[in-house]
């Protein structure tokens, strides 16, 4: 009786390791919001097997779980982002700017989500920035040159990029390479200069 009793005791708990496992392999465990990945560049993670055949069963479920639809990584890269420059969680009552350069692709775009993975429920129309609302025009590719925005949950004065962050609570940001450039599958960390998030002010902070 005592030896069945170690025995199950032993199975419950290879039962339990192995379903703790799957679950946060998969995402879906609480509070578990990044895709996460392999690479990191300047605050930003990234996995290429996203939309993949590489891609592993439990991996292909994490994607599924966020909501997203991954295009082959010939395609598109994605990288997610939770912390400003500083380290800090992204937060609605915050005002940041998002900077960066020319991007090795013909394309790029920073989109924010809130905590819950959704686009935050506002109607600003400016949940999003890419190389078009950078100056970068269709067929020059991800255009040459500094760009910026300001990631706020009240429009800027200043006539300048914006992305709502309202009704944004702690959100994060999803950066897209589209269609990126040769080598940026092999040397991602060599070749692409991911924007900074540098936290300008916060609600009821001292100046």
């Amino acid at each position: 009786m005592k030896r069945a009793l170690i025995w199950l005791l032993f199975a419950l708990g290879g039962i339990g390791v192995g379903a703790y496992s799957a679950l946060a392999m998969s995402g879906l465990l609480p509070g578990d919001r990044r895709t996460g990945g392999p690479i990191e560049i300047n605050g930003w993670h990234g996995d290429f097997a996203m939309g993949s055949e590489d891609a592993s069963p439990y991996f292909r479920a994490r994607i599924a779980r966020h909501g997203l639809l991954a295009l082959a990584n010939t395609e598109a890269v994605y990288f997610t982002r939770l912390l400003d420059d500083s380290g800090q969680p992204f937060s609605e009552d915050c005002t940041y700017r998002l900077s960066g350069g020319a991007m090795p692709a013909d394309w790029w775009s920073v989109t924010l989500y809130n905590s819950d993975n959704f686009l935050p429920d506002n109607s600003d129309n400016a949940l999003s920035f890419d190389a078009s609302r950078a100056g970068h025009g269709a067929g020059d590719g991800a255009g040459d040159g500094a760009w910026s925005a300001i990631i706020s949950p009240n429009k800027p004065a200043a006539e300048t990029g914006w992305i709502s962050s309202k009704a944004g609570g702690t959100f994060d940001l999803t950066f897209r390479l589209y269609v990126p450039g040769d080598g940026v599958l092999d040397r991602p960390e060599d070749l692409i200069e991911a924007p900074s998030v540098e936290r300008l002010s916060c609600t009821g902070e001292a100046q």
